[in-house]
């Protein structure tokens, strides 16, 4: 059997831009929320680097998240079999929730991270496809 190769499909490079760009609009109006609740809760809610550190890098991982099931995805349409197709999008996606989860940990763990300023940008992804599909802009 032989393997086809090629490089990424131009709609996964699109869409992964278009998630990373949901994503980042998500962390900073999550940032001027901090901002704002640290301005009215000043011993409560956080604001420092711990807070930006956690949003940049759960961003990473939510916009990284997408992109490896965009390839998954690529290389799945690509194989013939369908066994080999369920065992690769099972796989993939296994090792995507084993990432996330890994970075839930460490985001809650360790103290450079605010915990809830990391994890709340894995949902951003979502949320902007959802918003994004309501107002008719994803063609």
């Amino acid at each position: 059997m032989e393997e086809k190769k090629r490089g990424l499909a131009p709609a996964i490079r699109k869409e992964t831009m278009r998630v990373a760009l949901y994503v980042v609009i998500g962390v900073a109006v999550m940032l001027v929320v901090f901002a704002i609740l640290h301005a009215k809760f000043p011993e409560r809610i956080p604001f420092d680097y711990t807070v930006i550190l956690g949003g940049v890098c759960g961003g990473i991982v939510a916009v990284l998240n997408f992109f490896l099931m965009g390839i998954t995805v690529q290389k799945v349409t690509d194989t013939e079999d369908e066994a080999d197709a369920r065992a690769m999008m099972k796989a993939s996606y296994s090792r995507r929730m084993l990432m996330q989860g890994c970075w839930v940990v460490l985001a809650i763990i360790l103290p450079c991270f605010q915990f809830a300023a990391g994890l709340i940008p894995l949902l951003f992804p979502g949320i902007g496809i959802k918003i994004a599909n309501l107002a008719g802009v994803n063609e």
